[in-house]
């Protein structure tokens, strides 16, 4: 099988088409192996929330990233009181924290070459 030459490698259409075939027929056989006592319309395609049923209203649904997080925040909140005051919520100021730094990157891996 020929291809097209790109001096970077060579790109065969048929290749790559004859791959996906082969990666859909793999897919399907470790598919064919799974649970076949699924059944739909029953319990087990509920939403599972730890083991809590499904609130009516979707106001319950809605869980915040902080309760998601509580453990980390919690053991690590003087460090995050200490950063939080440096975010102004300033796209330019972010711009500059990373410009900033990349700029100390970069002086970093000029200086240890």
């Amino acid at each position: 099988m020929s291809g097209l030459s790109s001096g970077f490698g060579v790109w065969n259409p048929i290749a790559w088409a004859l791959l996906f075939v082969g990666i859909l027929v793999v897919s399907f056989i470790v598919r064919s192996f799974g649970n076949k006592g699924y059944k739909r319309g029953t319990g087990q395609t509920k939403v599972f929330l730890s083991g809590n049923d499904e609130p009516e209203t979707s106001n319950g649904l809605h869980v915040r990233g902080d309760h998601l997080y509580w453990g980390m925040i919690d053991g690590l909140s003087a460090y995050y009181r200490r950063v939080k005051a440096w975010h102004t919520g300033i796209l330019s100021d972010y711009a500059a924290w990373f410009v900033g730094v990349l700029g100390l990157v970069f002086v970093i891996l000029v200086l240890a070459r």
